[in-house]
């Protein structure tokens, strides 16, 4: 559909962003709720970020959903923050008011565990042991979310273990450097990559999967290849894969109803369109 100068403007601030799927899953629902309104791409250098956070709201934006290298930076700014911001100490929704006030939020925890249950069912991961490659915000946001679905036990697997204790000492979970990747896979119900590797443009993932139990699911939130060496491996291997596209669109629901005022919902026109866009570029 096409905007008129009364369109309710919103976008997504990253560095680089023209990889970012955004645009073409607001676009779809904007199209499927037919509002007047536009959400674009919005490539801003990390020393530029806080002066676009100061000029957006200016421009008449409502918000701007915020991507890699700007969450903790967005978080820094908010004026005020929602819990699961302050649980991740990371921001992916930054919503502007009309007093001022720079709202921050977290809607990637939600994402994820709205992803979780719908591929594998409410109450599937609880009690489980869960295993996480990573020490950053996705996987901040991933001990939110598994947490909230009940899991029992959570083990931190990254390559600076440094930054790993800082996040198991707010979180009281348990620690393993890389090399020790086989012991924290050992036993475990779920694993979930939460690291860039793998991603399009990013060195690979040097996981190998012997010992992780055969019955357990594997989730990577990287959806830029959707394949990721991960779930292929996984897959070949008999485990149950996720793909990151789920905690995409899920994410992106209340962000969307945040900026334009209509909740839309996660179909499967919707993967189709951006399983299209990832395979065409």
């Amino acid at each position: 559909m096409t905007t008129s100068g009364k369109a309710k403007l919103a976008g997504v601030v990253g560095w680089p962003v023209a990889h970012s799927l955004s645009p073409r899953l607001h676009g779809h629902w904007l199209s499927a709720h037919a509002i007047d309104g536009a959400y674009v791409p919005l490539p801003v250098k990390p020393e530029d970020f806080a002066l676009a956070v100061t000029a957006l709201p200016r421009m008449g934006f409502a918000g701007v959903n915020v991507t890699v290298p700007h969450k903790e930076t967005a978080f820094a700014l908010a004026t005020e923050l929602d819990d699961a911001a302050k649980a991740t100490g990371a921001v992916n929704l930054l919503l502007f008011h009309p007093d001022g006030r720079v709202e921050g939020r977290n809607t990637d925890a939600g994402g994820l565990a709205a992803s979780l249950s719908e591929e594998l069912g409410k109450g599937v991961l609880s009690g489980k042991t869960a295993t996480i490659l990573g020490a950053g915000g996705a996987a901040r946001a991933a001990v939110l979310a598994l947490s909230t679905l009940g899991v029992r036990s959570i083990r931190i697997v990254n390559r600076d273990r440094a930054r790993a204790e800082v996040l198991a000492q707010q979180t009281g979970l348990s620690v393993f450097d890389w090399s020790d990747a086989a012991k924290a896979l050992d036993g475990a119900h779920f694993l979930l990559n939460a690291t860039s590797a793998g991603m399009t443009g990013h060195p690979p993932l040097d996981l190998k999967l012997d010992s992780l139990p055969i019955t357990a699911a594997v989730c990577d939130v990287v959806y830029n290849p959707l394949d990721t060496d991960l779930l292929v491996a996984a897959r070949a291997s008999g485990h149950r894969t996720i793909d990151g596209l789920g905690m995409l669109m899920h994410q992106a629901v209340p962000a969307f109803a945040a900026f334009y005022g209509e909740t839309p919902k996660v179909t499967p026109a919707l993967r189709a369109e951006l399983r299209k866009a990832l395979r065409h570029g």
